[in-house]
């Protein structure tokens, strides 16, 4: 959607387990090249693939996908995003976000399904919903009449007004069972569900326009046959060489020279776009109603502007005039090196298109604003404000060009503030960045000051508190069942409160600004994880799991997904995730060391394997706290609805293969205790699906190994993953290999086969050169080795296990041998824990 971005205020999961694509902190993931657009006959036969699976959940046929974006996803992967069609029109809010492997196999599937109730019913189930009639009375022309009557009769269209007849799912917010005596003021973000109530068919009008000297940017639900207007939202996001940089001093600026000429124009970042490369232009006054970018920034010398506040009436392209534009490329300068250097990212769609940013918009304008319609940035002189090309401001505009590129949240209610409160979060750590130098690998842990647009504010009064979203008077510091009618300028809070948690910790004493009343567990204060990690996190989880509906609940589902598969299952940085959310309202705390001494899983649900047509059984046990036990179950991070007992069973099909469960247990104390149980992973298939593996958690020795067995067995200072015995390769402190093989056979009529293993790395190393290595490769019956799988190393090394997974399919019909081989320098221990090593084909 091209929605521009402002600063000032006016589903489920179905992944596969987790998988290969996790690291440790020392070795973080980085985003893939490029991707390149996506091929008529590569979009029909995801199409395809997915059409049939629903068809195997017996969804309607008349329901299919439209492949709507594509952008890289970690190396070797790519994220596909899905709109959701009933008889060929988008059901407005309901998307697939795909996550697929180089060979284009699905990894993980990201879902905001609202069409279940569409559409006549397939394979014997019944309809719940009549057929939709799709036939509007109003043209798409008669829409946007509609509305420019209503909204700006004299204006203009700076941008082509789009009216496209969509599906509308009329959403309704229910309490889930154990919520339903709460007081409104107790519930929390996981007590309410977002189900559908009706559908309506309706045109999604944007009006990009101008009038009276303003922009008039609406987006708006309009009812396709009475004209009614469903829903409406604002949609401008704002913000209300050498250069000499009005706030961060002398800066190095990329500049180009073009004959004796020196320009603005950055081609070493990004390509293509409108330039050619990262530009800044000059605006020069032109009107904030309908702005003109102007043209690039030129000066005889590579010595730029004066460091100085722009003054009012004076010239644009003197030294004073071009300090504006001297802030202006310095940040677009770090936002780019920041997202590249840490994550892979490049440019704003990770597929490094070019930007630029106009400075001088209008006469003493107080704002500054992304548009999707340029993939571009404006910004003000000020004059309440200072110039609004603070370092913060910046990173915050052009990270809503990357929202827009990816999950595209609606910019409205809880999603709308999660929009928001992503472009805080990296307006943040692009300061963090720069202020240490815009070079290196990591975000600082220092360096921001958590305040959004401090710098541009002549009062000294921040627009935003990152650590206390309440102190501007307006945003609230935790989540509750109104914060989707506020201004997303000020829903966005909770979040970032979160993430300032989440990344810095929290403070016990009820008088801090940095204290949550809902920290509840122990330690009282939580313990951050650092700006990093907690970057790392949210910008996976933005990326490759969010959808444009999800809300707070949902997000902190994949936000936690994220980080498990980065980190592990029961790493401190999920432990962290809980608890940071947790402190605005949205889900329970928990205790760092894992529950501490309140409940505890005893028996974990073990994954298992059955055919099509077969019950599926999962059951979990705990022991602590104070019985009864109440029970939820979850599927892909996602409530199922009943699920209340200590056990749950289903008749398995073909498209819940991959699916992963879990279960929460409560005990019956006040405050609450709980506690989380692993994953456990559902694989079916048409026939049964069939192990490979021989002995793969170890539980009866050596049998089925060959190698060095004797690392196989139960050992003082590690544990197993599941059951009690587990392979410890390493951990001698000395020059040492030790190899376990076993051959498997593939059969030619397999269709997938995966291999999965879990494994733990601990270290007595403590720099980040690799010393120590374990590899996982596939040989030939003759020992030639046909791929190496994996390296891991002591820099991997991560509290927990994590599990990998890896398609073994291109040796189909073939006997290989899978090898798992460690070695150890001369000092300093590294162990390689090996458990649950499992080969699935069917």
């Amino acid at each position: 959607m091209n929605l521009p971005k402002t600063l000032l205020a006016a589903s489920i999961v179905a992944a596969l387990p987790l998988l290969a694509h996790q690291s440790a902190y020392a070795a973080p993931q980085l985003m893939s090249a490029p991707v390149a657009p996506v091929s008529p006959q590569e979009s029909k036969g995801l199409v395809a693939r997915l059409t049939a699976l629903d068809a195997k959940r017996g969804l309607s046929p008349e329901l299919s996908f439209q492949i709507s974006s594509q952008h890289p996803g970690v190396v070797g992967e790519k994220i596909t995003r899905a709109q959701h069609t009933y008889q060929g029109l988008r059901v407005f809010g309901s998307e697939s976000v795909i996550v697929t492997d180089s060979a284009g196999e699905i990894i993980s599937e990201s879902v905001a399904d609202r069409r279940q109730a569409l559409g006549a019913p397939a394979n014997g189930r019944t309809a719940t919903k009549a057929l939709l009639d799709t036939s509007p009375t109003l043209s798409g022309a008669d829409a946007i009449a509609l509305l420019v009557k209503a909204l700006a009769p004299s204006g203009v269209h700076r941008w082509e007004p789009n009216a496209e007849l969509v599906i509308y799912p009329v959403m309704k917010s229910v309490r889930v069972a154990s919520a339903a005596n709460k007081a409104e003021a107790a519930l929390n973000a996981l007590d309410l569900e977002e189900v559908v109530d009706h559908y309506e068919l309706a045109y999604y009008v944007q009006l990009r326009m101008a009038s009276g000297g303003k922009p008039v940017y609406y987006d708006t639900i309009l009812n396709a046959r009475t004209g009614a207007v469903i829903d409406q939202w604002k949609s401008l996001k704002t913000v209300i060489g050498t250069g000499n940089s009005q706030y961060n001093g002398a800066v190095p600026i990329n500049t180009t020279l073009s004959g004796s000429t020196y320009k603005m124009l950055d081609s070493s970042r990004g390509v293509g776009g409108t330039y050619g490369g990262m530009a800044i232009t000059n605006a020069n006054h032109s009107s904030a109603n309908s702005p003109n970018a102007g043209s690039i920034y030129t000066n005889s010398s590579n010595t730029w502007g004066d460091g100085k506040q722009y003054v009012s009436g004076g010239s644009t392209t003197n030294a004073n005039g071009q300090t504006a534009a001297v802030n202006a490329l310095w940040g677009l300068m770090n936002t780019y090196d920041t997202l590249k250097r840490v994550l892979g990212w490049q440019s704003l769609d990770g597929n490094n298109t070019a930007t630029y940013i106009a400075a001088h918009v209008d006469n003493n304008y107080d704002n500054a604003f992304y548009d999707d319609g340029c993939k571009c940035m404006y910004i003000g002189d000020g004059s309440s404000f200072y110039s609004l090309g603070s370092i913060d401001v910046i990173g915050h505009e052009m990270s809503h060009g990357v929202t827009a590129a990816t999950s595209n949240l609606n910019y409205t209610g809880e999603s709308g503030g999660l929009n928001e409160s992503h472009s805080d979060i990296g307006g943040e750590v692009v300061e963090a960045y720069a202020r240490a130098g815009g070079t290196g690998t990591v975000i600082p842990a220092t360096g921001n000051d958590w305040m959004m647009g401090k710098e541009i504010s002549k009062t000294g009064q921040p627009l935003r508190w990152m650590y206390k979203p309440s102190k501007d008077g307006s945003s609230p510091d935790a989540w509750s069942s109104t914060l989707k009618n506020l201004d997303v300028h000020y829903s966005s809070g909770p979040n970032n409160r979160m993430f300032y948690f989440l990344s810095q910790g929290s403070n016990a004493s009820s008088t801090s600004d940095y204290y949550s009343k809902y920290l509840v567990k122990s330690p009282a204060a939580m313990t951050g994880i650092g700006s990093d990690k907690a970057f790392r996190i949210w910008f996976k989880a933005l990326t490759t799991k969010f959808t444009a509906s999800t809300n707070y609940a949902d997000a902190r589902s994949k936000v936690l997904a994220a980080a498990q598969e980065l980190y592990g299952t029961g790493s401190k940085e999920a432990i962290a995730v809980q608890r940071a959310y947790a402190a605005i309202n949205v889900g329970t705390d928990i205790d760092e060391a894992g529950g501490g001494s309140g409940v505890s899983i005893s028996t974990q649900p073990a994954s298992i394997s059955v055919a099509a047509g077969a019950t599926a059984s999962f059951s979990v046990a705990a022991t602590g706290g104070t019985a009864p036990y109440s029970y939820k179950w979850y599927r892909n991070g996602a409530v199922i609805s009943g699920a209340s007992s200590a056990s749950y069973s289903f008749t398995a099909q073909t498209a819940d293969n991959g699916a992963v469960f879990n279960a929460v247990v409560s005990d019956a104390s006040s405050p609450v205790k709980t506690a989380t149980s692993g994953n456990a992973t559902l694989s079916v298939g048409s026939s049964s699906a069939t192990e490979r593996v021989s002995n793969g958690g170890f539980e009866s020795g050596a049998t089925g190994w060959s190698g060095s067995t004797g690392a196989i067995g139960t050992f003082t200072g590690q544990s197993a993953f599941e059951g009690s015995k587990y392979a410890w390769l390493g951990g001698n402190g000395s020059t040492a290999s030790e190899t376990l093989t076993q051959a498997v056979t593939i059969p030619s009529s397999a269709s997938s086969a995966t291999l999965s293993f879990a494994l733990h790395i601990d270290t007595a190393e403590s720099a980040s050169k690799v010393y120590d290595k374990l590899l996982v490769t596939v040989k030939s019956s003759s020992g030639t080795v046909l791929a190496t799988l994996a390296s891991y190393s002591n820099v991997n090394a991560a509290s927990g296990y994590q599990t990998r997974s890896f398609s073994l399919l291109p040796y189909r019909g073939q006997t290989v041998t899978l090898s798992f081989a460690a070695t150890e320098d001369s000092s300093l221990q590294t162990s390689f824990v090996l458990d649950k090593v499992s080969l699935i084909a069917q």
